[in-house]
């Protein structure tokens, strides 16, 4: 086992270390869950058990079941295998308690042939169809590992043996055995333990198969094949896994993008609800990034592969939401410890039962005492206690990546409703991360477009995200731009060089300033559009000052609304960004942010997360950025923007596919759920136990008279199994 510290920094670690899979580390593609095509089997409960075939689980002797489940893994063993056990026994287990039940009435039938007939109605049942709990139970007790299986195979071998034993030797037995003419048997109690159980273990496993729909879903998203257009121009249909980085595809329309990769030729709008839960088809055009698995609507797209395989972000959901399922939450630790010990007192209070009763109470006596201790060992199966967890995680990490919200393990859910204090970076969370041209303003005597046409002619040869805003501006208003005769980037202050035979420089103040050049009589309408949040630049032609050109971040259409829902929800909201203090604080302004802080470096953001955490807030940190990295594995919460780079996505333990704050209103709603959820399971559980076990041993017979026959608890331990189940699947119905 090991836990995520290696994302964390030096001697932190920001959950209780959970148990991951060691395969699954760092969000792996789905196909690493199938080893070299071979199928990689883990237990619900117990996920650092792994192995490459089905079988049990050494620890609680589950079934194990597929790490991640396939499209063609409808088909469950061992559904098969208990289904069949049970339909051809179940005739024999009922003509078995029909002959306990009503045999006696019958004088014709005399009691020592109605106990050989029930012996030989119930071998198959107990020697057949309880093979599997009889061997789960000497794995138990052979791994020292008491648990559901212990109590079972325990409980039916005692019944039939004993039973057995009285049929074959009834000389062997006191007269207190004795009951309507023959030494008591307790074939039926066996039989229908078995049966019930087989019952219980169906209903659950096709539940349980139901918790990986959602990753079934996501894998059903995949197209089986994509168009490839070859060098020389002809096109075929290829097999998705034909695909290359570099391949040229085609998209139609109707048709899901095959791999992620970038729009070369064409324009349409794609619905990329599938995987970020955002309703509104997304326009693309050339230069665009698509996603693999959405859906292309309208018009035709060729596009470049850029990312194929495992290496889709359809692959790093599926692999995410794989190895979320199978974490173990902190609680499950919990219900891990209380099992084992519960076994083994149960063991004891079932012998403690045996003997009060055989020796203190009414006759028939040792019938009672068998029947009771009997009784004690079946209802108390710690089953619903060691599912009561993992289900409720397997429904909810499922649910939350249909809505575009990854959670990188069950720790992560569990934590993320305490947190109080979010921390946000400025560019590509709260805004759209990519500038836009807001406006020119010329100086005396020019013109706003002859400023713009100068400026982005000069700009032309810059990379730039700033000049690249300016030059697309000027594109879109039809300018004609001049080619540069001379260019040259002055380092981090701005450019210069020749257009139409005049220098030109564009810059802030320390190039214009270089240049020898007065920028202040434009200072204050320069400040003013800083005010609003903008990047500034100077523009100078042949030593003049010409006017200024700003750019702006645009804040995103969905923040506004995102930090209400925030702040409706308690949470302190603190900004921290690279920007100057004048842009930090007129965006914090406008979005009515609590705390900004400018000009921050990625070590000042851990420093500030540290800070708050001593300050005794429990910190959620949301960025997108490899400069985030450090500080999202620092928090308590580490939120990556899915929209943002992969070094973040892994240091998150919460991406969000979209890059939508809203989605972290929303992450703090599945958490609430889910805890909720998992405390009702093991409210459930440990509730039912605790009145189930009194009863059954006959602490209510002195008073009311009340005993709990054998093949009460069987059902009774079924339907708790099952209840927990059902309950953990209401949850992902309550997302919705």
């Amino acid at each position: 086992m090991e836990n995520h510290s290696h994302h964390h920094g030096a001697g932190h670690a920001p959950h209780p270390p959970a148990a991951v899979a060691p395969a699954a580390a760092q969000a792996p593609g789905p196909l690493q869950a199938r080893s070299g095509g071979a199928t990689i089997y883990t237990c619900p409960m117990h996920p650092q058990i792994r192995q490459d075939r089905p079988g049990n689980c050494p620890i609680c002797g589950m079934a194990l079941e597929p790490l991640l489940p396939g499209l063609e893994d409808d088909d469950n063993p061992e559904l098969r295998d208990f289904s069949r056990r049970f339909w051809w026994t179940l005739p024999l287990t009922v003509l078995v308690t029909v002959l306990a039940m009503v045999g006696h009435r019958y004088g014709d039938f005399s009691a020592q042939a109605r106990s050989w007939t029930e012996l030989l109605l119930s071998a198959p049942v107990v020697l057949w169809a309880a093979w599997p709990f009889f061997k789960r139970c000497v794995q138990s007790i052979g791994n020292r590992s008491p648990n559901m299986w212990t109590l079972i195979g325990l409980g039916v071998a005692a019944a039939f043996v004993y039973s057995v034993a009285a049929t074959l030797a009834p000389g062997w037995f006191p007269e207190s055995f004795q009951a309507h003419g023959r030494v008591a048997v307790y074939f039926e109690a066996a039989v229908v333990i078995v049966s019930l159980t087989l019952l219980g273990q169906i209903l659950e496993l096709k539940a349980r198969g139901q918790t990986s729909a959602a990753i079934k879903a996501l894998l059903g998203l995949a197209p089986k094949t994509a168009r490839r257009i070859n060098p020389d121009g002809s096109e075929e249909d290829v097999p998705l896994a034909h695909v290359h980085v570099g391949d040229v595809l085609r998209v139609r329309p109707g048709e899901k993008v095959p791999a992620d990769g970038v729009v070369l030729d064409g324009e349409s709008s794609v619905d990329e609800a599938m995987l970020t839960g955002e309703p509104i088809p997304v326009g693309k055009r050339s230069g665009d990034k698509l996603i693999g698995a959405t859906l292309n609507t309208s018009g035709a797209l060729t596009m470049r592969a850029e990312r194929v395989g495992a290496e889709t972000m359809l692959s790093q959901i599926v692999g995410m939401v794989a190895q979320a399922q199978r974490s173990r939450a902190p609680m499950q630790r919990m219900a891990d410890q209380v099992a084992g010990w519960f076994v083994l007192a149960v063991i004891a209070i079932a012998v403690l039962t045996f003997l009060v009763w055989g020796l203190l109470g009414p006759e028939p006596a040792w019938v009672y005492a068998t029947l009771n201790a009997l009784a004690v060992l079946i209802i108390a199966c710690p089953c619903a206690l060691g599912l009561a967890t993992p289900m409720s995680i397997m429904v909810a990490t499922g649910s939350a990546a249909t809505r575009g919200i990854l959670f990188r393990d069950a720790a992560a859910i569990e934590s993320f409703r305490k947190i109080d204090t979010l921390v946000v970076d400025k560019t590509g969370t709260l805004t759209e991360g990519r500038p836009a041209f807001d406006r020119a303003i010329p100086a005396p005597g020019r013109t706003e477009e002859e400023v713009l046409r100068i400026a982005a002619s000069l700009d032309q040869g810059s990379e730039h995200p700033l000049a690249q805003a300016i030059v697309a501006e000027a594109r879109r208003r039809g300018i004609s731009l001049s080619a540069p005769e001379t260019f040259e980037s002055a380092s981090g202050i701005g450019v210069r060089g020749t257009v139409e035979g005049r220098h030109v420089a564009l810059g802030n103040t320390a190039l214009m300033d270089d240049e020898r050049l007065a920028w202040q009589p434009m200072s204050s309408d320069a400040e003013a559009l800083r005010e609003q949040g903008a990047s500034v630049m100077y523009l100078a032609v042949d030593g003049e000052l010409a006017g200024l050109l700003s750019v702006a971040d645009p804040v995103k259409d969905t923040t506004a609304e995102a930090l209400r829902l925030l702040h409706d929800a308690g949470l302190r909201i603190v900004m921290a960004t690279g920007d100057g203090w004048t842009t930090a604080r007129a965006v914090a302004a406008r979005l009515g942010i609590d705390e900004v802080h400018g000009e921050v470096r990625p070590a000042d953001k851990v420093a500030l997360v540290e800070r708050l955490q001593a300050e005794g807030r429990r910190v959620a940190m949301a960025g997108d950025g490899i400069n985030d990295a450090p500080a999202l594995a620092r928090a308590d919460v580490g939120i990556a923007m899915g929209t943002g780079t992969d070094v973040a996505m892994n240091a998150g333990h919460v991406t969000l596919v979209k890059g939508d704050l809203r989605s972290i209103a929303q992450a703090r709603i599945v958490s609430e759920q889910t805890v909720r959820n998992m405390r009702q399971n093991l409210l459930f559980a440990l509730v039912y136990n605790a009145l189930g076990v009194p009863i059954a041993a006959g602490v209510l017979y002195p008073v009311f008279g009340w005993l709990l026959s054998p093949l009460i608890a069987a059902l009774a331990m079924s339907f708790s199994s099952v209840s927990v189940v059902g309950n953990a699947l209401r949850l992902g119905r309550s997302f919705r």
